[in-house]
Formats: structure tokens, sequence, C-alpha cells
């Protein structure tokens, strides 16, 4: 098959879409040996992509189409253009924000949420009518859809209508080379380069309000130290999104504000030191169409506390503690007793090993390429369809 995947959704790797897209294209790379996959790639994220290179073709997109419009308006205009003319036989585009309603050969998308559905003021109003009103219709022109999740998978179907024959889970796979744990002596000098000496909660998420919850999470924590007195700290890693500012103002109020770290974002190489530091990774997000960084933790060897919100109960199962994130009171009841119970970090540490074997992206790349055979077959007997019957 000739293969092409567009990438411009990455924001520079510095989300879990960047994240899920450097990842499946690493493990498609074997694949590479007998299909002909072609990356379509904004110059400056190029240097993203120097471990494909020789294995696949980059196909350089200029920069003036970074911006959401622009690249929405190449994505409808210029790709299918390209993409005929390459002779792809799929095109994979992997965020429902960019999915083509032209048609130059079989189209599969990933859609790794239905946020603006489940979410009010995830987004601008722009934002929100785009991805209530014009992806679905943009969903109905994919021959195969990815969903990340049954969760995703469930709400593609409720709210997109799109039949459940074009909908294949495919859930996100982790990089066991990377993350997986380390000998007790070396895995804590992250923190103290950062000046955090003292056990600590970890929180990897783009800071971003109201939707990744860290507001709630700081109110709990401040909660936690008044009742408990407890010398754990609150270490907060990501990139400042929508509303960040909000985020910034509730630790600066904090009477703990001392104790509660901001890291920025989090290199891909320092993030399962991280983990591998951290006392207990907490996840309190309010919505989540996956959610992969607990089950990073998870398989660094650090226990999770984590809302059960979207698909966040599917995905962890029954190896982290389950909180209400609303419900600071509760959620703080629930640091302290994390904070205070080893022997139930020790237990949730032992699940959660077990509970990350299940997801590898080498299964991940597998599936998403029986996706894409799917696809083209889809497409090649719609074709056969439309040709004349013969006059005998």
């Amino acid at each position: 098959m000739k293969i092409g995947i567009s990438t411009s959704v990455m924001q520079r790797g510095r989300s879990g879409v960047g994240q899920y897209v450097l990842a499946l294209v690493r493990a498609l790379l074997p694949a590479a040996r007998r299909h002909e996959i072609t990356l379509f790639v904004l110059r400056e994220d190029l240097p993203h992509f120097e471990f494909a290179r020789g294995a696949v073709r980059l196909v350089p997109v200029e920069e003036r189409f970074r911006s959401a419009v622009r690249d929405i308006a190449w994505h409808q205009t210029a790709l299918p253009v390209i993409a005929r003319r390459l002779g792809l036989d799929v095109l994979h585009v992997p965020s429902y924000r960019r999915m083509l309603w032209p048609k130059p050969c079989a189209l599969v998308a990933t859609i790794h949420d239905l946020a603006p559905f489940r979410v009010a003021g995830k987004y601008d109003r722009v934002r929100m009518f785009y991805g209530r009103v014009v992806a679905r219709r943009l969903a109905w022109r994919q021959d195969e859809i990815v969903a990340v999740s049954r969760h995703t998978a469930c709400d593609v179907a409720a709210f997109f209508g799109v039949p459940r024959q074009r909908l294949t889970v495919v859930p996100n796979g982790l990089d066991h080379e990377r993350f997986h744990p380390r000998a007790e002596g070396d895995r804590c000098e992250i923190a103290r380069r950062r000046g955090v000496t003292a056990p600590f909660f970890l929180y990897v998420a783009r800071l971003e309000h109201p939707a990744k919850n860290h507001v709630k999470l700081v109110r709990a924590f401040n909660r936690f130290k008044a009742a408990s007195g407890s010398p754990w700290q609150l270490v907060l890693g990501g990139s400042d999104w929508h509303g960040a500012e909000h985020i910034h103002a509730e630790v600066r109020r904090s009477p703990w504000c001392d104790a509660i770290h901001t890291l920025g974002f989090v290199a891909d190489a320092d993030l399962p030191a991280w983990y591998r530091a951290a006392g207990g990774f907490v996840y309190p997000s309010a919505y989540e169409g996956f959610g992969l960084p607990p089950v990073e933790a998870m398989a660094c060897g650090c226990p999770v506390l984590s809302s059960s919100r979207g698909a966040l109960a599917e995905v962890v199962g029954d190896a982290a503690l389950i909180v209400e994130p609303d419900d600071e009171e509760d959620f703080a009841a629930q640091l302290r007793r994390f904070a205070t119970d080893e022997e139930l970090r020790l237990d949730l540490r032992d699940a959660g090993l077990k509970h990350a074997c299940a997801f590898d992206w080498a299964r991940t790349a597998e599936a998403t390429l029986g996706v894409y055979q799917l696809a083209a077959r889809r497409t090649a007997r719609v074709a056969r369809a439309a040709l004349p019957s013969r006059v005998p």
C-alpha cells in the first residue's frame, strides 16, 4: 500500500495528539519495508521526524500553513491534489480537526475524543462550532475511523452518527523501552535539580482550564495540607494552554504555594524520570478520550490516583485509586489516604506495572495498518461498483 499520514496537528509534539503521531510513526517503521509511507510535515516540525528519514518519504509543508484556518484550507485544497499525484491508496489524518471532504483515495481519521460535546467552554465558540457541526459532516466522508477507546467510539456513534461498522477501537500504546521502573538510588535526581526534596504528587498535563481540572486539584491540595500537615508537595508539569492564567493565579493564592512547583513543558527525555521520582501520580482531568499519562506513570512504577471521567475508568481499570474530581473534600481525603498508606501505594504500584503491560505501540501500529487495509478495500469495492456494466 501507498500510505500518507498528515502530521500538522502535532503542535511540535507538545500535546497528546502530537505524542500519538510521533509514537505511531515510530511503531510503523518496520511496516515501511513492505509499504510506502509518506509523511506530510510542517517545515519546523521536520526535526521531530529525523528518526524516520530514509525509511519514509518526508514531504515538507510550508510554515505559512501552520495556523488553524490556513492548515484546514491546505488539507481541503492542496493535500487532495498531492495525494492523487502520489497515487496514495490511503490517507490518514490523526485528528478530527483536519479530516478531508475531498476523497483523493481511501480516508482514515483518528478521533481521540469529542470534548466539544462533553466539556463546556473547552474551546472558543468558533472551535466549538467546528467540533460539533463541521467535524460531524466530515466524519461521514471518512472510509474508516479509528477511536482510541471504547468510550470515544460510543461518542462518535452517538454524536456524529457514524455507523459502527466504520469504527475500529485501537487503544494508544506505550513505549516500554522508555517507560519502566529503575533502581531507587537514581530515580530522584531530576526532582532534586528542581528543588523538590519532599515526597510529591505529580500531575503532567498541559495547563488548560477548566478541562484538566488543575484549579480543583490545587484547592484539594490546600485542604490536604491544612488537615494533615503533611510534607508532601505538588508538582505540575505542562505547557500553558487555554485558561492557564486561572491556574497560575490559584497557585499564587495558595497558602502552600511554596510547596507547589510548576515545571512548564516536560521534555520527552525527562518525563520517565519524573514519573519514577514521584510518590504518586494524580490525574484529576474532567474528561479524557483516552488519557495516556496514568498508564505511562504505572509503567514506571508510580502509583496512580485518577479521575474516572470519560475513558479514564476504561484505561486505568482497577490499577488506580479513583477520585471524584469535583468533590474537593473527598479529593483531599483521598490525597491524605494516598500519602499516609504506604501499603496502598505498594499495592497500586504492583497493579499498575501489571496493567501497563496491556499497552504497546507495536500492537497499536499493527491494528492501525489493518484499518488502512479495510479502508483501501472499501474504496476499491466502491470504485468497482461504480464502473459501467459491460454490454454482452
